[in-house]
């Protein structure tokens, strides 16, 4: 028997928690024995990408065991999370980078850092695509907000694989936190329209 579209969903946001639990856990790991606040940044990323995976699943799983109106309600909720996450995410990266800016923090080569940061570079976009086409069946606008956080974490994973390459290659220090500046627009752009999407309210049935 075939999956539902939102079984698939559930599996999808499984395997994004279960990804970004053991993600975040080599990243700070690797971040703290390199003293790299960006290596270290992108585990806690992983951490926030953990919780809204959590309030998805939280979501999906109330179809079908619930009226119109409360799996429109637990829709707003969703998105609500989603998109406040977009904007921790933002403030995060902002005062990182500023710091690691202004205090000229050099971090050391990494080369289990450069590797986790290729293989996501690898696993997230194709998960991001895959739970937006997965949000286009089902129409669910919360699976889909979550599914640009995804995306948006593949942009970090890039980010962080520019600046520990530039840093190893080159010892471009500044290039990480230049190159995590230049992803603010995005995030808070995502961010606050979800949260406007939430509030509004204008949801249809998942």
């Amino acid at each position: 028997m075939s999956m539902t579209g939102h079984q698939r969903a559930l599996v999808a946001e499984y395997f994004t928690v279960g990804w970004n639990v053991v993600e975040g856990i080599i990243a700070i790991t690797a971040g703290v024995l390199a003293g790299s606040i960006a290596l270290v940044g992108f585990g806690l990323d992983s951490y926030v990408e953990v919780a809204s995976g959590l309030v998805l699943i939280w979501r999906l799983r109330k179809h079908g065991f619930s009226d119109d109106e409360e799996e429109e309600a637990a829709e707003k909720k969703a998105i609500l999370f989603v998109g406040a996450t977009f904007l921790l995410l933002a403030a995060y990266v902002f005062y990182e980078s500023g710091k690691k800016l202004y205090f000229h923090e050099h971090p050391e080569e990494s080369l289990l850092g450069i590797i986790l940061a290729i293989v996501s570079l690898i696993v997230m976009p194709f998960l991001a695509f895959y739970k937006k086409k997965i949000a286009a069946e089902i129409n669910s606008r919360a699976l889909r907000a979550d599914a640009l956080e995804t995306l948006a974490c593949s942009y970090l994973s890039l980010t962080l694989l520019l600046g520990l390459g530039a840093n190893a290659l080159f010892g471009w220090w500044w290039a990480d936190p230049v190159a995590a500046l230049a992803m603010i627009y995005f995030l808070v752009k995502e961010g606050k329209e979800a949260i406007e999407e939430g509030r509004e309210g204008q949801t249809e049935e998942a």
